[in-house]
């Protein structure tokens, strides 16, 4: 018998490894420490909720309006100021709201992806 059956054996084996851990770290979620200085997700947790907003943003005062119809708990940071800038770029986004609920980033008004994260909180907003 020889060896090269073997060896092509542990070669697959060596290289499906490797995929499998690239594959499951690919969707993670960047542990806080690895997170930037100004990054919001340093202040959620599993399930804060910070929204970054400005004051001319209409669609950012009508999910305002939602989140306070529906008694969510959230904090606002203002993109015109120092905090909200160096969050919105931490994040690398534009443009305005952007949503972080818990690890998730949501950009603009998506009602869809906003259920989707605030149901499991307990919130109901749409």
């Amino acid at each position: 018998m020889t060896m090269r059956p073997l060896l092509l054996c542990m070669l697959l084996l060596g290289i499906g490894g490797g995929v499998h851990a690239w594959w499951s770290s690919a969707g993670a979620t960047p542990a806080p420490a690895a997170l930037a200085a100004g990054d919001p997700r340093r202040l959620t947790g599993e399930d804060g909720i910070v929204m970054l907003a400005a004051d001319w943003c209409g669609y950012c005062r009508r999910q305002q309006a939602d989140f306070e119809r529906a008694q969510v708990r959230y904090r606002v940071l203002d993109v015109e100021q120092e905090e909200g800038r160096l969050a919105a770029a931490a994040l690398g986004r534009e443009g305005v709201p952007i949503m972080v609920i818990g690890q998730h980033v949501i950009d603009g008004y998506d009602t869809a992806a906003l259920d989707a994260h605030l149901l499991p909180l307990g919130y109901r907003v749409y």
